[in-house]
């Protein structure tokens, strides 16, 4: 094992976070694409070059057969953790998710084009069901926004105001109502009322309908389905329409 790693921070499905030379090593599972880290490592760069709150990646190398993104070890209390405490959690959450769909993101994968691979791999989705929402899906709007893609309150540390975003790996170009949306989907298994609120939250400040958000809830849930969250397979299928 490389010397420098250190102790373990975290980690979640796809990887785990550990001290790192002064820095952290996001050390991708055995499971995991080779291409991951690298392109994580890639986003985390041009997001940096946009000034927005993330982590700088320093590069990527292999330590013991696993991939690992070396980056800017970031301290401070999860937003999840503040929300229990301080309202403007979720006024803040929702400016910080406009500051990001405020950039063009020309050099990202289209979001669109994500949704429908995985609404086509989501083999739980009853044929009729998949074409009908491929059908529908196609006429929503591309968009040229930068969306994270993973952006819930557990994945922004630091106090109100002075936040930082993590795990950039499924940022990409589309419409920011799309990424709204998926924010919702990733927050109600743990508080349906967050969620909504959190909507309402984000409408107002962006001065976009609800209707507009949700309008993208059948894409979300549908394709989030793919990624095998068991636990959620349910409710996704009744927000997919199945």
């Amino acid at each position: 094992m490389d010397p420098q790693l250190g102790r373990l921070l975290g980690g979640g499905k796809e990887a785990e976070v550990f001290e790192y030379n002064g820095r952290v090593a996001k050390l991708y599972r055995r499971h995991a694409p080779k291409r991951s880290p690298f392109r994580e490592a890639s986003i985390l760069t041009f997001v940096e070059s946009l000034g927005l709150p993330a982590p700088a990646a320093y590069g990527v190398l292999e330590i013991e057969g696993r991939w690992a993104v070396i980056m800017d070890r970031i301290d401070g209390p999860l937003l999840a953790e503040t929300m229990r405490h301080d309202p403007a959690a979720i006024a803040a959450m929702a400016a910080l998710q406009m500051r990001v769909h405020a950039q063009p993101a020309p050099p990202l994968a289209n979001l669109k084009a994500k949704l429908a691979a995985n609404i086509a791999r989501a083999t739980v989705l009853d044929e009729a069901l998949r074409a009908n929402l491929l059908e529908r899906l196609a006429a929503l709007p591309d968009g040229d926004r930068l969306c994270h893609g993973d952006f819930h309150p557990g994945n922004i540390v630091g106090p109100v105001g002075r936040e930082t975003i993590l795990d950039w790996l499924d940022a990409s170009r589309g419409d920011p109502a799309a990424d709204v949306c998926r924010s919702y989907v990733l927050i109600k298994p743990q508080s349906a009322g967050l969620a909504a609120t959190y909507v309402d939250a984000y409408a107002a400040a962006a001065s976009v309908s609800q209707e507009a958000i949700l309008n993208w809830l059948p894409f979300v849930a549908a394709a989030r389905l793919a990624e095998g969250v068991t636990s959620e397979a349910d409710g996704l299928m009744q927000m997919a329409g199945g």
